[in-house]
């Protein structure tokens, strides 16, 4: 998974940046207060491709900023003496923040320029930014519309037969770029369920997942899963669109 943007080879792996990049996410805890200067804020910038003539699947879409963003996290570039490494640490140890911005045609094209790692999947593309503070954005990211994402079409609501699904609460109506951020967190807090072999196996398959809506009673049986361990919960912060302490997204792993 090299990637131009970085000038860092991460096909050459490094099992120790990897272990690295794994317990970060393990050890993560959330919480925290933002900075005073809003500027200070860190944040990972999510980019979503959306053309106007021929949008994305809603469910394609989501599962690739999920992809894009729990593989930006383990990639090897963000462990060890990784490039990617400092911002990373500093994100991780602040609240976590993610902004999800759509693109098309050449904007598109311009913020692969911007380090960070690119996901695609059936045909939807998704690109996760480095972290970094709110006030020094890349202009060729900042300058991307936030609000107003969305795309048609009912997320699927059937259980895969095996490995990691991210939930949305069928209670709260969220835009497809609140989603992205949303089962983004979801696919990071996905690893606290694996062990290192497992973690470094699902890395190496490029972090396969799927996103559903889930049925009411199924949304209680995983508040219930996640109360005992055997699921993660996103919490969201409630600065747009839900209400603060809104569980948004469960991670499970099946099978």
């Amino acid at each position: 998974m090299s990637d131009a943007a970085s000038g860092f080879d991460a096909d050459q792996g490094d099992t120790g940046r990897f272990d690295d990049a794994y317990r970060r996410l393990v050890g993560y805890v959330g919480g925290g207060d933002d900075p005073a200067d809003p500027a200070d804020v860190l944040a990972m910038q999510m980019v979503v491709r959306i053309e106007k003539a021929h949008p994305p699947a809603r469910a394609d879409l989501l599962s690739a900023a999920a992809r894009a963003a729990v593989l930006l996290c383990l990639d090897d570039r963000a462990g060890g003496d990784g490039p990617w490494a400092a911002p990373m640490a500093a994100w991780c140890d602040a609240r976590i923040r993610k902004i999800a911005r759509r693109a098309r045609g050449a904007q598109w094209a311009a913020a692969q320029e911007v380090w960070g790692l690119t996901v695609e999947d059936s045909g939807a593309e998704a690109r996760a930014i480095v972290p970094g503070r709110v006030g020094d954005v890349d202009r060729r990211i900042s300058r991307l519309q936030i609000g107003g994402t969305d795309l048609e079409g009912a997320l699927p609501i059937d259980p895969p037969g095996r490995g990691v699904c991210l939930w949305i609460n069928p209670q709260l109506e969220m835009s497809v770029g609140k989603a992205a951020a949303q089962v983004g967190h979801g696919s990071m807090l996905a690893v606290m369920l694996m062990d290192l072999p497992a973690a470094r196996d699902w890395r190496a398959a490029g972090c396969p997942l799927v996103v559903r809506e889930a049925t009411r009673d199924r949304w209680d049986a995983l508040l219930e899963a996640e109360g005992r361990g055997a699921a993660v919960a996103v919490r969201d912060a409630g600065f747009t669109e839900v209400a603060p302490g809104s569980v948004t997204v469960v991670a499970e792993v099946i099978g």
